[in-house]
C-alpha cells in the first residue's frame, strides 16, 4: 500500500544534545521543552521514516482516520478492502450507500453501526460546508477547520488533529495515548494534562512543520506499540532509554 505522507524536511529539525534529567510540563515559567527536538532524532536514527499515514488517497486516509478509533489499524485495513470491492470509496458514493450495507461492509472495524453515521456524517459536513471539495475544505485556516471538523458527529480532537494533519498537512500534532504515555514516563507530563495541552506542549516545543509532525507521531506509535508498553515496558532496547529520569526497572 503507498503512503500518502511526506518526508520531514531535516535540516531544520532542531539539533540537541541529549539530556539526561528532563523537565517538568512547561508552565508560565518554563515555557519550552528543548529536549524534544532531541528525541525526535533519536527516534529517526534508530526507526527511519514510518510512512504514515498508509492510504491511496486523501479521503482514504480521512476514512482511516475514523474507522481507527478503538481498533486495530489491520482491522481498518480489512473494512477500507472491503469499502474498495465495494466501490464506496467516495464521498458521493458514500453519501448513496444504504446504512445497513455500509455497516455491513466495515463490520471488522468493530462499532460498525455507530462508524457507518460517523462516515455518513462527515460525507454530508462536505458537502454541504465544501461543496464536496477536499481541496476547499484544506484550504479552511487550520483553526475553523478544527473546529467545524470536531462538531461534525463522531469526530473528536484526535480524529481531528489526524484528518487535519495527514490528509490536509495542516500543522497539528496528534497528541494519542502513546504520546501522553512517554511523556508522563519521562517527567515531560503530571498525568493531569488534558488532549489540547498535551498537543499544546509538543507544538510549542518543535518547528511548526506538518512532515515533522508527521514524523514525529509515527515514531512515537511505534515506540508506544513496540517498546512504551502500557505494563512491562521494554526500555532497556528502547531508542528514549538515554532520556529516563531515573532507572528503567522503575518504569512501569
Amino acid at each position: 500500500m503507498s503512503a500518502t505522507c511526506i518526508q520531514p524536511r531535516r535540516q531544520r529539525i532542531p539539533r540537541r544534545a541529549p539530556q539526561l534529567s528532563p523537565q517538568p510540563l512547561p508552565s508560565a515559567a518554563t515555557p519550552f521543552v528543548p529536549q524534544l527536538g532531541t528525541y525526535y532524532d533519536a527516534l529517526f536514527r534508530a526507526h527511519g521514516s514510518q510512512h504514515w499515514w498508509p492510504g491511496r488517497t486523501r479521503f482514504e486516509v480521512i476514512i482511516g482516520a475514523i474507522l481507527t478509533q478503538n481498533t486495530s489499524w489491520s482491522n481498518v485495513e480489512r473494512a477500507i478492502a472491503e469499502m474498495r470491492r465495494a466501490k464506496v470509496l467516495s464521498a458521493a458514493a458514500l453519501e448513496r450507500v444504504p446504512l445497513a450495507r455500509l455497516g455491513k461492509l466495515i463490520r471488522s472495524s468493530g462499532y460498525f453501526r455507530q462508524k457507518a453515521r460517523k462516515l455518513k456524517e462527515f460525507v454530508r459536513y462536505l458537502r454541504v460546508h465544501h461543496g464536496g471539495s477536499l481541496d476547499r475544505m484544506f484550504q479552511t485556516t487550520t483553526s475553523e477547520l478544527r473546529e467545524q471538523l470536531m462538531n461534525v458527529h463522531g469526530i473528536g480532537p484526535e480524529t481531528a488533529d489526524s484528518i487535519l494533519l495527514y490528509a490536509g498537512k495542516h500543522p497539528v500534532f496528534v497528541a494519542d495515548a502513546y504520546t501522553r504515555r512517554i511523556l508522563e514516563r519521562h517527567n515531560l507530563a503530571s498525568g493531569r494534562e488534558s488532549y489540547e495541552e498535551i498537543r499544546a506542549l509538543v507544538e510549542r516545543n518543535l518547528p511548526t512543520e506538518p512532515a515533522l509532525f508527521n514524523e514525529f507521531h509515527a515514531l512515537i506509535v511505534h515506540v508506544g506499540k513496540h517498546f512504551c508498553h502500557r505494563r512491562e515496558p521494554d526500555c532497556q532496547h528502547c531508542a528514549l532509554r538515554p532520556f529516563l529520569p531515573g532507572p528503567a526497572e522503575a518504569m512501569s
